[in-house]
C-alpha cells in the first residue's frame, strides 16, 4: 500500500483524533448519544490512517500530501 499522506497531515490527524477522544471521554459535551459514537469512529479512522500513512479518500480524489511519493 503506497503512502499518500505527508508528515504534517499525519500529525494533524493524530492531534484531531486526540482532541475528539478528549471531547468524547473527558467532557460531558457529547453525552452518550450518536455524536459520541461518531467522534469515536472518526478518531479511530484518523488514527489508523495516520499510522498507516494512506488515506483511501485521498486515493479516490487523487490527492497526495507527501512530497516524496
Amino acid at each position: 500500500m503506497a503512502t499518500n499522506m505527508g508528515k504534517i497531515d499525519r500529525g494533524l490527524r493524530l492531534v484531531i483524533a486526540a482532541a475528539l477522544l478528549f471531547v468524547a471521554f473527558g467532557t460531558a459535551m457529547l453525552g452518550s448519544g450518536i455524536l459520541f459514537w461518531i467522534a469515536l469512529v472518526v478518531a479511530g479512522v484518523f488514527t489508523l490512517t495516520a499510522f498507516v500513512g494512506n488515506c483511501p479518500l485521498y486515493r479516490i480524489v487523487g490527492l497526495k500530501t507527501c512530497q516524496d511519493c
